[in-house]
């Protein structure tokens, strides 16, 4: 399957309005706030020898700093426009970076064919995916994790979708970088905890550890406290059926 015409026109046309400014998107915080902390915990369980793929990785912040924690690190988003600015921005190349749809299971398995067997970070990428793809964003890590690597996959809950409503009802209306999501028809935090934890395991991934935890944006609210949406993180590998073989 592949994506839908309009969901694909929604990102390259916010990604293409959108400036190499870092920060101007909403979620491109740094990556102290961001990667850093989400690395410290997937690296108890993962073999850094394997390359690291940022799922989603909009125009890169958080791949070049996983650059600097694996072997090899692959930024792959949906976007052409994002890919463009990953590109622009990683000035010392230390990162590689392709257009990927995550839906699209033949071009996932060519990746993997190319790559093998590799770690996987995933920031807010099922939450905003439409309903009927998501099954599929879930087989992608699945199928580029293999037997050997490992997942760290971090999406908001519901509650997010809160946060955001009170920032958009402010005395001048949604801030600017919020509106401009709005405005290119991105939906974010629509859906539930319940949903994330059974698409992953569904596709036939088995969680090692998790929590709670906030993804900091780069929006504030007018008393300067940062914009934090609430969000709940899994490392993931492999689930083994009791034969002991992959599901």
């Amino acid at each position: 399957m592949d994506v839908s015409q309009r969901y694909r026109e929604a990102w390259e046309g916010y990604w293409s309005a959108t400036s190499d400014t870092p920060g101007e998107a909403i979620w491109d915080s740094d990556p102290s706030l961001t990667s850093v902390p989400h690395t410290e915990l997937l690296l108890p369980h993962a073999d850094t020898s394997l390359p690291v793929l940022d799922l989603g990785c909009g125009n890169g912040t958080q791949t070049r700093y996983l650059a600097t924690r694996f072997a090899r690190a692959i930024g792959v988003d949906l976007s052409h426009a994002a890919i463009a600015h990953a590109r622009r921005a990683d000035t010392e190349g230390v990162a590689e970076f392709a257009q990927l749809d995550l839906v699209d299971e033949e071009a996932v398995a060519a990746l993997y064919g190319r790559i093998g067997d590799a770690n996987v970070y995933m920031r807010a990428v099922i939450h905003q995916s439409e309903p009927e793809a998501r099954a599929a964003v879930a087989a992608a890590v699945a199928a580029l994790v293999g037997e050997r690597g490992r997942a760290f996959v971090v999406e908001p809950t519901p509650a997010a979708k809160e946060v955001l409503q009170r920032v958009a009802q402010g005395p001048d209306g949604p801030p600017e970088k919020l509106r401009r999501v709005l405005a290119h028809g991105l939906k974010p935090a629509s859906a539930t905890e319940e949903e994330v934890r059974r698409l992953l395991q569904e596709a036939g991934l088995a969680t090692l550890a998790g929590g709670a935890t906030a993804l900091a944006q780069t929006e504030f609210l007018p008393d300067g406290t940062r914009v934090e949406l609430p969000a709940r993180w899994f490392v993931l590998g492999p689930a083994e059926r009791r034969n002991g073989d992959r599901r």
